[in-house]
């Protein structure tokens, strides 16, 4: 049986993958790796199709070690035997785990020994979060890379280069098609470039050659049939989807209802509900935010709405939810602020959580001192009472900044600050008796 076309322009060394330079580009950190062949395990998180697995290929091919693939979903222990048999035969395996947040407990015991012995160098890959997905015990014995949604300049690089390879691509055919048509494809596929090549090769496959000529003429329709997605007016350069999408949410920060809606229009018109449902939890979350949850909350229901009842219907609950987003008080305070706190977190300030804040189940075995124990504040007069929650080296730390852009922040901010003020009269209040 043939195998798919992204199977077969798997990259075989690192300088033929396509994007995630900021890890493979020359001088990055697993380029660097490679080339002094000193292999670390490694677990590589992101959207699908955006190179992980080539990532992994590219490194066993680039090292001459031997690679294997295993799902830790479906393959079993024994499985991972096989390859830590083989690592003990051969020196090293280079193993690419595929869906590695779901690696239990058995499988895990089983592999740390092998990853402590570099018998097997582990490539992880995931779609989750591995910081909140993968057991520490492995997190601490791998380096944790993030991948990115390609960019559709580089999508449009590996399809011309699967159409032009005679081993491994589409190069053998005949094949005719318009750059406009190679742009779509590059750009509608959202990063995912297994699907981008995954389109062209049923385009392809599926299109009847001409009698006369023999060639294989891919058109814009052939093109949608294939990856179910309808086609904008491209500009020259070709990036007129993003330039609407751009549109779509600054024309509801900005309040305009009716540029709102003609944007929303445009995505309705190309059939790509999934970036406007997308797009709109954004929005109301990032734009509208703490000034009117409740706005936020039913543009969660209207996608959810607009899901199940597909298009052209869909553009119901969606035109609601579009013109109570441009309508509402705005306020960007909520995204603000976690990101002020995940600044501090990458600027390494992050500090030890306080030991009265610290896991109840080992308690007893610390030496726990004056002001050390956690006061529950549903003991306490209003459920509330004023304790240390940041790290020492954050404490006093303001993240959130109110807005007031309508009477719930307002509010929100008036209770922010009165809790403020009275945490700190609190803690000197017991500083002082300390």
């Amino acid at each position: 049986m043939a195998q798919p076309l992204a199977w077969r322009m798997r990259p075989q060394k690192l300088t033929d993958i396509v994007g995630q330079q900021h890890l493979v580009g020359a001088g990055k950190i697993i380029d660097r790796m490679v080339k002094a062949k000193q292999l670390s395990s490694m677990i590589l998180y992101g959207p699908p199709g955006t190179g992980k697995t080539s990532i992994a290929s590219a490194i066993a091919g680039s090292t001459k070690y031997a690679f294997r693939t295993l799902n830790a979903a479906t393959n079993t222990k024994k499985d991972l035997q096989a390859v830590a048999e083989e690592g003990r035969m051969s020196g090293t395996v280079v193993l690419l785990l595929d869906e590695i947040h779901r690696l239990d407990k058995t499988k895990q015991d089983f592999l740390l020994p092998q990853l402590e012995s570099g018998r097997i160098i582990l490539i992880g890959a995931t779609t989750e979060n591995p910081y909140m997905t993968i057991n520490p015990a492995i997190r601490s014995r791998t380096q944790i890379f993030e991948v990115y949604p390609l960019k559709p300049e580089e999508i449009k690089q590996a399809l011309q280069r699967a159409l032009a390879d005679t081993e491994n691509g589409l190069g053998n055919l005949p094949i005719e098609i318009a750059t406009e048509t190679l742009d779509f494809l590059s750009q509608r596929t959202n990063g995912d470039l297994r699907s981008a090549l995954n389109g062209l090769e049923l385009a392809a496959n599926s299109t009847t050659p001409d009698e006369k000529t023999g060639v294989i003429n891919i058109t814009m329709t052939d093109v949608e049939e294939s990856i179910q997605k309808k086609s904008f007016s491209h500009d020259k350069d070709g990036d007129a989807h993003y330039d609407v999408i751009s549109a779509f949410q600054k024309s509801i920060r900005g309040s305009d209802t009716d540029a709102a809606l003609h944007y929303l229009a445009r995505l309705i018109v190309a059939g790509d509900l999934t970036s406007i449902m997308r797009r709109l939890m954004v929005i109301a979350y990032e734009d509208i935010g703490l000034a009117n949850p409740a706005a936020a909350a039913r543009t969660v229901s209207a996608c959810q709405a607009a899901e199940r009842l597909g298009l052209p219907e869909a553009r119901i609950p969606l035109a609601n939810a579009v013109i109570e987003l441009c309508l509402s008080p705005k306020s960007n305070s909520a995204i603000s602020a976690v990101d002020a706190a995940i600044n501090d977190i990458n600027h390494g300030h992050a500090g030890k959580v306080p030991r009265q804040l610290q896991d109840a189940h080992y308690a007893d075995a610390k030496k726990l001192h004056r002001g050390d124990t956690y006061q529950y504040p549903h003991d306490a007069p209003n459920d509330w009472l004023p304790q240390q929650y940041l790290p020492d080296t954050l404490a006093g730390k303001q993240y959130y900044q109110p807005k007031h852009n309508g009477k719930i922040e307002t509010a929100y901010g008036q209770q922010y600050q009165q809790l403020r003020q009275a945490q700190k009269q609190g803690l000197a209040q017991q500083n002082h008796k300390n």
